[in-house]
C-alpha cells in the first residue's frame, strides 16, 4: 500500500501546496497555491501528467491564511486526494538551536516552535496555525515540521556568533539563516550535476519577496546573509535588511516608535516598498519609470553584489554561482546586472543563454559556472517526509 503525504507552505501573501505519492520514490499527484491572500486571491494548480490545471478568483477582498486553506483542502478533497495521506509536511521557518532536522510535531515541540515566534513574525505563526489547522482536517496522519534553519546547522561557530556577551550566545542569541530548505535541494541538485563537490565554492542566490545568499562547500553552508531574524542581510520586498543598530536605537529613542511601530516599519513597510515607494515587486519596479523604482533597483543590485563578495571571502572564492526563486529565476536583467557586479570573480554571463530560460547561463570563458535552478521547497519537504519514512 503506497502512503501521500501532503506538504503546506505558508507565507505572508500565500499558500503553497503540494500532494505526492511515496513508492520507491516521490511522485507529484497535484501542485498548487492560493496566491495574492492580502488583496485578490487565487487559487492555481498547476498541470500535472493528470490532471488539467484549475484557477479560480477567490473573491476581491482579503482572506486569512484560514480560509486559503480551505480552499485548498475543499479543491483536495473533491479530486479524492485527501483519503490516503498519512503525514502531513509542514516548512516552518524558525527552528532556533533545537531541531536541526524533520520533527513530529508534538505539544512539546510546538510549544517550543510557539517561543520563536517573535524572531520570525510574518511567518511562524501561519506555519504553526497550518499545523493545527492540518491536525484538525486530519487527524489520524503524523504532522511533521521541516525547518528553514536546519540546513544551517553546520556552519562554523564563528559565523554564527555576534560580538554580544558570551551568555547571550549561549541563551540562543546566535546567527540561524533561513530559506534552509531551498538551499537543501539547491545542493542535492549540485551533487546531482557535479557528484561530491557539488559545484566546490558555490554561492545560492534565493532571491524572491524574501532574499538571502548562501555560500557553500562541496554543498554544505558555511555563511549566509541571514541571521538571528529573517531581517538581516540583502535589502527584500519589504524588508529593510541589514541597518545599523544605531538606527534601531534611534527609531527607539528619539523618534519614540514603539516596538510594534517598529516592526512594522522593519517587516512590512521598507526594503523596496519603502525606498521607491511604489512597490516591493521586482517585476512591477522593473516596468516603471520613475526614478525611485530605478533607484530601489539599483540598491537592490548592489546589496547582492556586495554581499557576493563578503560571501566568496568567507569560502576562499567562487566556483558556481546559482540563482533560485522569482527574482533569481525569472529577472535576467538583475542576473545579468548581478553578475557584472561579481565580473572581479570571474563571472561571466552569456547574454542569449540567460534570456532563453536555461540552466546553465555563464559564458564559454567564465571562470564561474552560473546556473538557474527552480525553487522547491514543497519538494523538500516532501524528500525529508520520504527519508523519515525510510528511517
Amino acid at each position: 500500500m503506497t502512503d501521500e503525504f501532503l506538504v503546506l507552505n505558508g507565507g505572508s501573501s500565500s499558500l503553497k501546496f503540494a500532494v505526492f505519492q511515496a513508492r520507491d520514490e516521490l511522485h507529484l499527484l497535484a501542485r498548487g497555491s492560493v496566491s495574492s491572500i492580502g488583496e485578490r486571491p487565487r487559487l492555481h494548480v498547476a498541470p500535472t501528467a493528470t490532471r488539467p490545471p484549475f484557477d479560480r478568483n477567490l473573491g476581491e477582498q482579503a482572506i486569512s491564511i484560514g480560509k486559503a486553506f480551505e480552499a485548498v483542502a475543499s479543491y483536495l478533497a473533491d479530486r479524492g486526494l485527501l483519503r490516503r495521506v498519512r503525514r502531513v509536511g509542514h516548512r516552518i521557518v524558525h527552528g532556533g538551536r533545537e531541531f536541526a532536522r524533520a520533527t513530529l510535531l508534538d505539544e512539546h515541540t510546538l510549544d517550543a516552535l510557539r517561543r520563536l515566534e517573535p524572531l520570525a513574525p510574518i511567518h511562524q505563526a501561519i506555519n504553526l496555525e497550518l499545523v493545527d489547522l492540518a491536525s484538525r482536517l486530519l487527524p489520524g496522519a503524523m504532522q511533521v515540521g521541516c525547518f528553514d534553519t536546519a540546513f544551517h546547522a553546520t556552519q562554523p561557530d564563528l559565523a554564527r556568533l555576534y560580538g554580544l556577551p558570551h551568555e547571550m550566545s549561549e541563551q540562543g542569541i546566535v546567527s540561524y539563516g533561513f530559506h534552509g530548505l531551498s538551499y537543501g535541494l539547491i545542493a542535492s541538485e549540485l551533487h546531482n550535476r557535479y557528484g561530491a563537490a557539488a559545484g566546490g565554492r558555490t554561492i545560492v542566490a534565493h532571491l524572491g519577496s524574501g532574499a538571502s545568499l548562501c555560500a557553500m562547500k562541496a554543498g554544505v553552508s558555511h555563511a549566509t546573509t541571514m541571521g538571528f531574524s529573517t531581517l538581516d542581510g540583502l535589502v527584500m520586498s519589504t524588508r529593510c535588511g541589514a541597518i545599523d543598530p544605531g538606527v534601531l536605537l534611534h527609531l527607539l529613542q528619539d523618534r519614540k516608535l514603539s516596538p510594534g511601530q517598529l516592526t512594522d516599519l522593519l517587516y512590512e513597510r521598507s526594503g523596496l516598498l519603502g525606498v521607491s515607494g511604489i512597490s516591493g515587486n521586482m517585476q512591477t519596479l522593473l516596468a516603471s519609470k520613475d526614478p525611485a523604482a530605478t533607484r530601489a533597483v539599483d540598491l537592490f543590485v548592489y546589496r547582492v553584489g556586495r554581499e557576493i563578495g563578503s560571501l566568496a571571502a568567507a569560502i576562499g572564492g567562487l566556483d558556481t554561482l546559482v540563482f533560485t526563486a522569482g527574482i533569481g529565476e525569472h529577472a535576467p536583467v538583475i542576473r545579468q546586472r548581478i553578475c557584472e557586479a561579481a565580473g572581479w570573480l570571474g563571472v561571466a554571463l552569456d547574454d542569449g543563454l540567460n534570456r532563453s530560460g536555461k540552466e546553465v547561463v555563464n559564458a564559454p570563458g567564465s571562470l564561474v559556472d552560473v546556473l538557474v535552478i527552480a525553487a522547491d521547497e514543497e519538494r523538500a519537504v516532501a524528500t525529508e517526509l520520504f527519508n523519515l519514512e525510510r528511517i
